[in-house]
């Protein structure tokens, strides 16, 4: 038993080392990953998806539960942050496996406009056979888009872990989520500008070459700026000397033992209800967002894929607002619920702003609406840092990760599903109605995240899980 806490602790010393080597730069490059994936996430939950539901007349059922099965592979997650740990590859643990699945949900996006106007088709020829088989085709495709995003998310974030120690962590968390809203920006008026010879075209023999061309681009780029943003910045020290030791430690604390510690506190399984509503009550709207300018506001596709630009421009200043005074100055669990409370008062303007049709009014409230988001989301990101344990800090993220994915799976279903629903039974002749019916049951799911918020401890989570953890280590090492 001392030898093998030695070991460890000679490990550890040697991980520290390497750790000290992500510079601000080398942050920077690394956060560039991050910016892909949002630009990525706008062009599917955006884009896409507005051109299905208000060009193609997709069932908004259909699309939002097609895009759900992208977040519903999340517990791919856990197997493929496993694979990284044990098996490298030329003596890289994380960097193949970001590039492969980089490759992978860049050639689902490719493959994706083809398989959408496929649909469309047998849509047109009111064929149930053809319908059922290319319904299911769409959410096979969206399934293996959210398997390589996975594959690639999941090393990427442990790279970030095992290049930051405990005091650099925080700070390199910050930077890349914001790249992320970045990324939605930049990607939000990267589409409007290429879109716009597309406002008023709902022909899909012109639609379908377009987009094909747009995403083929575009999939090249991301893939590019991948290999760059990972380009030589995982240590050979840290990929050959410490590949067999990490192997050897992710086996450490096993599933049931990790189960164990997961359930061994009330807080973690309140923190995960809190974020399985927050997520929920945040990104409900996101896949009727973009129908909901085109259909109240009248507004033509270049300019609703900008809605997506106002919210994010509007999040990246709540992250940075939130990280740089209010945090710092009220606390976090303070902050949360300040935060939520601001996003459950953008909804409500959110809705009087389509009583007006005003579209100024609709980016000011969007605007609104992602500062809200930015300020609860950096806070609930500290909180869960705080609600981590530095020794099994993986399995701690991939349940976190795992609650948020499978969230907002749900907001994608039911975010269609709601609509079709206040359609049918409130007014279909009124779209401004259904709509409303959708944001005011996300108003209702924030004010139960807010409840189950003001039961969280901090403290008593440390002290749950201490004793367990100190339990589980030393049965392990004997």
């Amino acid at each position: 038993m001392e030898s093998s806490k030695a070991n460890s602790t000679d490990h550890g010393n040697a991980l520290i080392e390497v750790q000290k080597g992500l510079h601000p730069l080398r942050l920077a490059r690394l956060s560039l990953f991050q910016g892909c994936l949002g630009c990525l996430a706008v062009i599917f939950a955006g884009m896409l998806n507005r051109i299905m539901i208000s060009e193609l007349a997709f069932p908004a059922i259909l699309v939002g539960g097609g895009l759900a099965f992208e977040q519903l592979m999340a517990p791919s997650r856990v197997l493929f942050g496993n694979l990284s740990d044990s098996w490298p590859i030329r003596g890289r643990r994380r960097t193949p496996y970001i590039w492969l699945g980089s490759a992978g949900f860049c050639l689902m996006s490719v493959l994706s406009i083809p398989l959408i106007f496929i649909t469309e088709k047998a849509l047109q020829k009111g064929e149930p056979i053809q319908i059922a088989a290319s319904a299911l085709g769409l959410c096979i495709l969206f399934s293996l888009y959210g398997l390589a995003v996975s594959m690639a998310t999941t090393p990427y974030l442990a790279l970030v872990i095992d290049l930051t120690n405990e005091k650099e962590r925080p700070k390199a968390v910050g930077v890349i989520w914001c790249m992320l809203t970045i990324g939605i920006v930049v990607g939000a008026i990267a589409i409007s500008i290429a879109t716009k010879g597309l406002d008023g075209v709902g022909d899909p023999a012109l639609l379908e070459p377009a987009l094909q061309k747009f995403m083929i681009s575009v999939s090249i780029i991301i893939f590019i700026i991948t290999l760059i943003s990972c380009w030589g910045i995982e240590p050979q020290q840290l990929s050959k000397s410490g590949s067999q030791s990490l192997s050897s430690e992710s086996k450490e604390v096993g599933l049931k033992a990790a189960w164990e510690l997961i359930t061994s506190s009330k807080q973690i399984i309140i923190f995960f209800v809190f974020l399985i509503l927050y997520t929920l009550g945040l990104f409900l709207q996101d896949p009727i967002l973009e129908s909901y300018g085109a259909e109240v506001f009248n507004l033509p596709i270049s300019k609703t894929t900008l809605l997506n630009a106002f919210w994010g421009t509007g999040t990246l200043l709540g992250l940075l607002f939130a990280g740089l005074w209010i945090t710092p100055r009220l606390g976090k669990l303070t902050t949360a619920r300040m935060g939520c409370w601001m996003i459950i008062s953008s909804l409500i303007l959110l809705i009087l702003s389509g009583t007006t049709a005003n579209v100024n009014g609709l980016y000011g409230v969007l605007v609104i609406f992602g500062i809200s988001a930015g300020i609860a989301t950096n806070s609930a990101l500290s909180l869960m840092l705080d609600l981590t344990l530095p020794e099994v800090a993986g399995t701690f993220v991939g349940v976190w990760g795992l609650a948020q994915a499978l969230s907002r799976a749900l907001g994608k279903i039911l975010g269609g599903g709601l609509l079709d629903l206040g359609r049918l039974i409130i007014s279909p002749e009124n779209p401004m109605l259904a709509f409303s019916f959708v944001f005011s049951l996300e108003t209702i799911i924030m004010l139960l995240a807010l409840v189950v918020l003001g039961k969280l401890s901090i403290q008593q989570f440390k002290k749950d899980t201490l004793t367990k953890m100190e339990t589980l280590l030393i049965a392990d090492l004997d």
